[in-house]
């Protein structure tokens, strides 16, 4: 990609304003330096003074909403409906991050007292606390320009659990970057904190990606983005002379299975709930339904029918980039070649038009023998995948391997097939939904945004939700520890 960084208008494809240079490795140094020399003073303040930060964080970015979001619609296409509820949900998880370390949550303890006498039944006291891992980098994503980038939650659940930040904007919104990042600064400067806790470099190559990962002191790195991007940038984490952790999330086809019961008491309705998910944001979620798992009976042929219809008459709007919409095109074009399956909807956008929705349907073992159907089509795009019975569902999800949703409609009854059909859904995905559709993802303390890898490289953690400060805090056993140590109460010395 160029290594300069300029904002573009996603509808027009028209420039605006000037170019820039992206930061350069003595920049990236930099701020990684900025936030090791800041992260012990960080990790060692209480958790009133992280929560104001990210309350106040949160109001900030309010206060600007009439500037910003003119920004982010121009960067990316996705309207000012959609991205005024994306900044409020941006907002809502930061002072949610607040409650959650005022609560206790980030210097949770567990202490086992002293017990007298030789092991094992006699034991030295122990206080088990958690640490924050230190400064982390955060990779912002293309689709989610408030709620997963310069703010969102990955920033959220890092400062909350004690760690420096440095940014890597995404190239998408370079402009909306820039005017966040100087935000977020005023704001810890306002709180008397050290600049390092919030530092940010700008790129669109390979190379800066790379050395923002490389840098000796970055602890950890959150990643929400392509596949391709993902699984490289972890490559060169694991490869580090000191390997770190890297949380990727990479999107998945979030497989749907409809059932006959759900079918043929609400096919119609579902049909068309299922269409507006399908095409919701142009298709570009990372939970987007990408693969539609229907009986072969009279009620799947009629939601299928339907679907399609439904679908064809829906008009995305334009996709976030060039690069995006030229992947999804190419995708479409793969699907529509393939021998085993028949097109449902599959109009062809007129040049210089919006993407047009597709509908594929392919029987069930032509798809589990080919892995190349199990990948995701980033926009709105979906197969049918046609079954004979729950055991071929079940082969169909365990062919799909590892997703960030499975949806079931239709098994509100207890049965043994039902059971069976759970438990293959559940082993396969970090979240499993009875009603609704995929796309949505509630910032809540249950949530989990994750799952087997290819969806996320870290299935144990999620990106979504006030469990996602867990990835940032380290645990350490301290045996004996002197008066003055317990009584810190988890927070670190």
């Amino acid at each position: 990609m160029s290594n300069t960084l300029q904002s573009i208008d996603a509808r027009t494809g028209q420039t605006h304003g000037d170019a820039w240079a992206e930061s350069t490795p003595a920049q990236i140094e930099a701020a990684v330096a900025a936030a090791a020399q800041a992260a012990d003073a960080f990790a060692a303040t209480p958790a009133a003074d992280r929560a104001a930060l990210l309350r106040d964080l949160a109001s900030a970015l309010e206060a600007q909403r009439e500037t910003l979001v003119p920004i982010a619609d121009r960067e990316s296409g996705l309207g000012p409906v959609r991205l005024n509820g994306e900044l409020d949900r941006t907002a809502f998880q930061l002072r949610g991050f607040a409650d959650v370390i005022e609560r206790g949550d980030a210097h949770a303890t567990i202490d086992d007292p002293a017990v007298a006498g030789a092991p094992p039944a006699g034991r030295p006291r122990m206080l088990r606390v958690r640490v924050p891992v230190g400064p982390v980098a955060m990779f912002s994503a293309s689709n989610f320009p408030f709620a997963f980038s310069v703010l969102g939650g990955d920033t959220a659940s890092a400062l909350a659990a004690g760690c420096p930040v440095v940014i890597k904007g995404h190239p998408a919104h370079p402009e909306l970057t820039r005017q966040t990042v100087a935000l977020a600064q005023k704001v810890v400067a306002a709180r008397g904190l050290p600049a390092g806790v919030f530092q940010a470099i700008e790129g669109g190559s390979i190379a800066a990606g790379v050395a923002l990962v490389q840098a000796p002191a970055i602890a950890a790195v959150a990643f929400t983005g392509s596949f391709k991007g993902g699984t490289a940038l972890a490559k060169v984490a694991a490869e580090r002379p000191r390997p770190i952790p890297f949380y990727g999330e990479l999107g998945s086809v979030n497989p749907l299975v409809a059932l006959p019961p759900a079918l043929e008491a609400n096919g119609a309705a579902l049909a068309e709930t299922l269409a507006g998910s399908i095409c919701l944001g142009s298709g570009q979620f990372c939970t987007s339904p990408g693969v539609i798992v229907v009986r072969k009976d009279a009620a799947g042929d009629a939601f299928v029918a339907t679907l399609a219809e439904k679908l064809a008459a829906l008009a995305p709007h334009a996709m976030l980039t060039p690069g995006i919409r030229s992947a999804f095109d190419k995708g479409v074009a793969a699907w529509k070649g393939h021998a085993k399956l028949k097109a449902l909807v599959s109009d062809t956008a007129a040049a210089g038009a919006t993407p047009r929705p597709f509908l594929g349907e392919v029987q069930a073992a032509d798809f589990i023998a080919d892995a190349h159907l199990h990948e995701e089509v980033f926009g709105s795009a979906a197969l049918v995948v046609r079954v004979g019975s729950v055991a071929e569902t079940i082969d169909v999800l365990k062919a799909v391997g590892g997703s960030l949703t499975v949806t079931v409609w239709g098994a509100d009854a207890d049965t043994a097939e039902n059971r069976d059909l759970v438990r293959a859904a559940t082993q396969i995905a970090g979240r499993v939904l009875f009603t609704g559709v995929p796309t949505g993802v509630a910032v809540t303390a249950a949530q989990h945004h994750g799952g087997p890898f290819p969806a996320s490289t870290a299935p144990f953690t999620t990106s979504v939700g006030y469990a996602a400060l867990d990835r940032f805090l380290r645990p350490v056993a301290l045996q004996d520890a002197p008066a003055w140590l317990a009584d810190r109460k988890g927070v670190p010395a």
